[in-house]
């Protein structure tokens, strides 16, 4: 069949195969079993990030005995089939794979079989097999795809899901009743295919669905197929007997007046969540998630959690529902913060209870009791977790449980995992050890930082240190080709989830209100600002004008005042502290010619500095100042006027500035961006949490700019 007539065939999932792409990599059954873990992770109609897992079966050479053996190449530990490469591809003997049930002693010894999957292992620089392995190995079949399709799992999950299974498919389709993944599982599915040869795949009861071809091709076509089925049939039964999720309750506010409730509730609940670490958040408003937080039957499912395994584990069980109307007056942070600490303790309450009703003797401790999903009847769902990666990709599989409730529901009725098997997934020994292997978090990990000026100089060198180390930031600039210009660059370098862009001038309140906004919204809140926008006019006293001392003062004190202003009102609602740095400069100390306007200005920041730092301190916000001097690379300062002014103050060509500035100091040294950024983070990473009203010089040394 063409193309465009299989592109036709299918509404519910994308038919994304090449039949040129794939003719390229005929006769290599890995690049053809990439390229369609990569088409199915596209879309997340059929799984979600780093969800799902794919196989194939063929014959290579064993470097030992030079014999052809039979090799399965599976998705590893971890990874993403929309991002699959060979590198993520587990490679194991499928004889001694499939003889390791020789050996195997039964359900209570299961975690032990991951640690014998290494006697199996055919390419030693390859990826750690996943708990799924035996899953795909005990199947015959040469390309296998397992994935978690919302409509899949919401026959799954429903209460007559294998009765469904067995009528909608006339018995093509193998079930399996819900089990945890591992060996045994393995062995259930290839028994479900004795007992029923011929099926064409196997529905998992709450879990997903597995399905397989003799080509990658054929496997493709057959998940699509079966996974467009259910949705079908699905859609067909919305609203045939009462309304998708018993009709609306409420309605949402208009999309503007969400936004605007967003970024007024978001530090608060993000104060709330990260009582034991700091927590990064994400925002949606998508229509799914109104049609169900808005409805009757919000009550009714959302404490009966999640079904899937892989929705769960990075949603917590069930969320927390807010009990605020939509238009709830925000304004008053103290009487909202005192109606939502009643929910968090009764949710961190009711979270314990779980653990400690489930636990085992040998469980992991207890980890963080705090909500990751927030639903705000009305408005929209928050998330938060460790970065905004994790955070976002747990809003999406929310709104895949949310999926699979609404259709479940309207074929049945919904069921969740009972408490204890979802408590044996969530606390598994084998899940807490991949979590013991995750990188040390970088020392800025769950941090949000505002650097103003960051699309060039001495603010975007900041910018890119601080999201080096694990902080997301919020790239701004007054200069729009400038700002357009960043935003191409650190979407290159960093990738979405790191950080957004506003446009800022520092002297409209409405951008410094509209840029910490989109912070509230993208990221929920603000842990470091830091003032470095501005600009220098050097002239003799007689040549200043009103417009130049103005700007000057509106710029660099002003703005300075403004900002930190705006950030202190969300560091106080998240009331977790924070850090203001305040970039200034040497001038602020040093008397010299021509530059009464920008001198005065910046001695007048060096000391509000001082003046906030003994204000914010009970807030836990700490203030210091860093003092460069002679930044020119990359500096709008030192474009035109302001270099031709201060090389004619010292008599000297423009040209020989950067080293009659580096002569001058004690280290001869020439100072760069970076170093006003290492500098920065000095004060922020984590070792001077305790320091507050303090000035940093970086300056390569100038005696006259000691702190006395």
């Amino acid at each position: 069949m063409s193309e465009i007539v299989r592109k036709e065939s299918f509404k519910h999932v994308s038919y994304l195969w090449d039949d040129d792409e794939a003719a390229k990599l005929a006769g290599d059954e890995v690049a053809l079993l990439i390229y369609r873990s990569n088409l199915l992770g596209a879309d997340l109609r059929l799984t979600n990030y780093g969800g799902g897992n794919t196989s194939c079966k063929a014959y290579a050479k064993d470097p030992l005995t030079g014999k052809e053996v039979e090799v399965m190449w599976v998705k590893g530990s971890g990874g993403d089939l929309g991002t699959l490469k060979k590198s993520g591809l587990a490679a194991l003997y499928v004889e001694r794979l499939r003889n390791l049930k020789n050996v195997y002693r039964g359900i209570e010894h299961e975690d032990e079989m991951v640690e014998l999957f290494n006697h199996s292992i055919y390419d030693l620089a390859s990826k750690a097999p996943s708990i799924d392995t035996p899953l795909h190995g005990f199947l015959p079949f040469k390309h296998i795809d397992h994935l978690h399709p919302d409509a899949a799992i919401a026959i799954a999950a429903a209460k007559d899901g294998k009765k469904i299974t067995k009528e909608l498919f006339n018995g093509t389709i193998g079930w399996v009743e819900w089990q945890r993944p591992g060996f045994d599982l393995g062995l259930k599915l290839k028994q479900c295919l004795d007992e029923n040869p011929g099926i064409r795949g196997i529905m998992l009861g709450s879990h997903g669905l597995f399905t397989w071809g003799d080509t990658a091709y054929e496997s493709y076509i057959n998940t699509l197929e079966v996974i467009e089925t259910c949705a079908t049939y699905i859609e067909e039964h919305y609203g045939k007997t009462r309304p998708v999720f018993g009709g609306n309750k409420i309605e949402s506010l208009p999309w503007e007046k969400r936004k605007e409730q967003a970024a007024a509730l978001a530090p608060i609940l993000r104060g709330f969540c990260s009582s034991e670490r700091h927590m990064v958040g994400h925002f949606t408003d998508d229509e799914r998630v109104l049609e169900f937080i808005n409805s009757n039957d919000l009550e009714r499912l959302a404490p009966m959690g999640t079904s899937c395994p892989d929705h769960f584990l990075r949603t917590k069980i069930s969320p927390l529902v807010l009990d605020l109307a939509p238009d709830e007056d925000l304004s008053d942070t103290s009487n909202i913060k005192a109606r939502l600490v009643p929910a968090f303790e009764a949710y961190r309450a009711l979270y314990t209870t779980y653990y400690e009703t489930c636990k085992h003797p040998n469980s992991p401790a207890i980890r963080d009791k705090n909500p990751v999903i927030i639903l705000y009847p009305g408005v929209g769902l928050f998330s938060f977790s460790k970065d905004k990666q994790t955070a976002r990709v747990a809003a999406e599989f929310y709104i895949n449980a949310i999926n699979v409730m609404k259709g479940a529901e309207a074929i049945s009725e919904y069921t969740s995992l009972p408490r204890q098997e979802a408590f044996n997934i969530e606390y598994w020994l084998l899940e807490e050890a991949k979590l013991q292997r995750m990188p040390k978090p970088k020392a800025l990990s769950g941090k949000i930082a505002l650097i103003t000026g960051s699309a060039g100089g001495i603010g975007k060198a900041i910018a890119v240190k601080f999201a080096e180390e694990g902080a997301v930031v919020i790239v701004n600039d007054n200069d729009e080709a400038r700002l357009a210009k960043a935003n191409e660059e650190f979407g290159k370098q960093f990738g979405k989830d790191v950080y957004i862009t506003a446009k800022l001038d520092v002297t409209k309140d409405e951008d410094i209100q509209a840029a910490f906004d989109a912070g509230n919204i993208a990221f929920g809140g603000i842990d470091i600002v830091v003032n470095c926008a501005g600009l220098s006019i050097s002239k003799p006293i007689e040549e200043h004008t009103d417009k130049d001392w103005d700007l000057l003062y509106d710029v660099l004190v002003k703005g300075q005042f403004k900002v930190t202003q705006a950030a202190v009102a969300i560091m106080r609602k998240q009331a977790i502290g924070g850090d203001v740095l305040n970039i200034v400069s040497k001038n602020a100390l040093v008397s010299g010619p021509n530059n009464a306007g920008y001198g005065s200005a910046k001695a007048a920041q060096l000391h509000l500095s001082r003046l906030n730092a003994a204000e914010l301190g009970a807030d836990k916000i700490r203030v210091n100042v860093v003092n460069p001097d002679a930044v020119i690379s990359d500096s709008k300062i030192w474009e035109g006027a302001w270099a031709e002014g201060r090389a004619k103050a010292y008599g000297i060509t423009v040209e020989e500035l950067p080293a009659f500035y580096a002569k001058r100091t004690l280290l001869n040294e020439i100072i760069l961006p970076e170093d006003i950024a290492n500098a920065c983070f000095v004060f922020v990473g984590g070792l001077l949490n305790k320091s507050t009203g303090n000035v940093l010089n970086v300056d390569g040394g100038v005696a006259m700019a000691f702190v006395r």
